[in-house]
């Protein structure tokens, strides 16, 4: 069953990451009930063998797995499946797939009141690991943008080390049970036939990456606040500009 899962996701994805490959056909197999929840994943070496990845593939596969909140690691011992389960109903607004742009920006002004002051209190209290974390994924974007590569996956990883840089769970737990679809690109692009509404705009949002990580870095806390302040209204100012664009143009 899984060799078959790999084999099609191989083909149907073959200019994709790695990571999402694999990340995709574990997904699959929880969905399906090949590991149901409380069972163990198998180990990374097994992993590794078995997709004929590298190991760091294998991590960042179960990371985005962790963060859509269907497995859990346990230091020492493994990874557990959680899922697949049903969001409960006061995060269910993230979880649903919308083409409405009303439902993203209130979603975008819902984070605002959450990711601002997580900005601040990264800058005031990340540790230097955290730190590294926070502006090696500003890098890892910035290398997707350059060679053309999906930015999903980053934007998502740059969000979430934040919130773990709050040193505070709460953050950290918010982001994971929403998972990835708290970026409103992922959620839109999904009924869209996989179209992206707005295709022009990662150089944008690097700048605003820069600009939060710098802030942090700088260990300043209302510079990190006003910085992802202005990242998400300018989701905001991006997404209401769609309303407004005729189909012959383009949103920069």
């Amino acid at each position: 069953m899984a060799e078959a899962h790999l084999a099609r996701a191989r083909v149907a994805t073959q200019s994709r990451p790695l990571r999402e490959i694999v990340t995709e056909v574990l997904r699959q197999q929880i969905e399906d009930g090949d590991y149901a929840p409380g069972d163990q994943l198998p180990t990374e070496p097994v992993l590794v063998s078995r997709f004929g990845y590298s190991r760091t593939v294998i991590r960042e596969a179960i990371a985005a797995l962790r963060a859509d909140g269907l497995v859990d690691s346990r230091h020492g011992v493994g990874v557990f499946v959680i899922g697949p389960k049903r969001p409960s109903a006061e995060l269910e607004l993230f979880r649903q797939a919308t083409d409405k742009i009303s439902d993203i920006i209130e979603e975008l002004e819902l984070r605002i009141g959450v990711e601002v002051e997580a900005a601040g209190l990264a800058a005031m209290r990340a540790s230097p690991a955290q730190e590294a974390e926070i502006l090696s994924l500003v890098d890892e974007f910035r290398e997707r943008v350059e060679r053309g590569e999906p930015t999903d996956e980053a934007d998502f990883a740059f969000h979430m080390a934040i919130a773990k840089a709050t040193n505070n769970t709460r953050f950290q737990t918010f982001l994971e049970h929403i998972g990835k679809r708290i970026i409103p690109r992922v959620k839109f692009r999904t009924v869209m036939g996989g179209v992206d509404p707005l295709p022009n705009r990662d150089r944008i949002i690097l700048k605003e990456h820069e600009a939060v990580g710098d802030a942090i870095s700088g260990r300043d806390p209302d510079g990190a606040r006003e910085a992802m302040r202005h990242h998400l209204q300018g989701g905001i100012k991006r997404y209401r500009a769609l309303t407004r664009v005729r189909p012959t143009e383009k949103i920069d």
